[in-house]
C-alpha cells in the first residue's frame, strides 16, 4: 500500500541544478527578479523563465508584481525549512561544492536561515536559551516558553505573547547544517534576529545570507546567552 503525499515531483524539481541554485539564493528571504536569478543559476533569461514557471506551479516560490518588474521569493517558511534540512543532509553526506565560496566561513559563523539566525552564533543562542530554562519542552518540534522565557524575552524587548498569536509556528528548533545542532526558528527566532539588528549588533551583508556582527555586538550577543 502506498501512503502519504507523492514526493517524487517535488524532489525532481529541487534536484535540478539550476532550480536548486535559485531556491538556495531565495533562502536569504530577499525577493529577486528573473534576471538576477538567471545570473545566480548561470542560465539564460528564457531558461530561467521555464524553471520559475515550474517552481511557481509547485508552490515552492511566489511572485510579487511591482510596476514593470516581478519579484520572486520562497513560498513560505515550510519551503525554507525543507531546503535548510536538505543542506544538512547534503553536508553530512559529503555533498559539498568542489569550489567553496570565500564567504563560507562567514556563513558558518552567522547567517540568515530565511528570517532567523543560523550558524555558530545561532546555535550558541539556542543552547544558551535552553540552559536558562526558557523552554519547557525542548527538544520537541514546537517549543513553548516558560514564565522565565516570557520574562527573558520581554527584558530583551521582544513581545512573545503577541508573536504566539500569529498564524505561523511560534518557535521550534531548526537543525543547523554546519553545526549539526539546532538554532531557533519560527516567529520567535525571526523576532530575536530583528532585535539584534535594532540594537545595532549586526547587519546583513550585501547580496549574501551572511550576518556580520560588530566586535562589540558579538561580545554583547555572547554575553546575553551566557549561563
Amino acid at each position: 500500500m502506498k501512503d502519504g503525499p507523492h514526493i517524487a515531483r517535488i524532489a525532481a524539481l529541487i534536484g535540478d541544478h539550476a532550480r536548486a541554485e535559485v531556491l538556495t539564493a531565495l533562502l536569504a528571504d530577499r525577493a529577486m527578479t528573473a534576471t538576477e536569478l538567471a545570473d545566480v543559476a548561470g542560465v539564460s533569461k528564457a531558461t530561467i523563465s521555464a524553471h520559475l514557471a515550474k517552481l511557481l506551479d509547485a508552490n515552492l516560490i511566489a511572485v510579487e508584481p511591482q510596476g514593470r518588474h516581478r519579484y520572486f521569493r520562497l513560498a513560505n517558511h515550510d519551503v525554507a525549512h525543507l531546503l535548510e534540512s536538505l543542506m544538512g543532509v547534503a553536508f553530512r553526506s559529503g555533498a559539498v561544492r568542489l569550489r567553496g565560496s570565500p564567504r563560507e566561513p562567514a556563513l558558518r559563523k552567522a547567517r540568515v536561515c530565511y528570517d532567523h539566525l543560523a550558524g555558530e552564533l545561532g546555535v550558541l543562542a539556542f543552547d544558551g536559551l535552553q540552559h536558562k530554562g526558557v523552554f519547557n519542552n525542548a527538544p520537541q518540534s514546537e517549543l513553548e516558553l516558560t514564565e522565565t522565557g516570557h520574562t527573558w524575552f520581554k527584558a530583551l524587548g521582544v513581545d512573545a505573547v503577541a508573536l504566539s498569536a500569529q498564524r505561523r509556528c511560534f518557535c521550534r528548533p531548526c537543525l543547523d547544517w554546519g553545526e549539526r545542532r539546532s538554532h531557533l526558528a519560527g516567529a520567535l527566532g525571526a523576532a530575536l534576529l530583528s532585535r539584534v539588528y535594532e540594537l545595532g549588533w549586526a547587519r546583513r551583508a550585501k547580496d549574501s545570507r551572511v550576518v556580520q556582527f560588530t566586535e562589540p555586538g558579538e561580545y554583547a550577543f555572547r554575553q546575553l546567552f551566557r549561563s
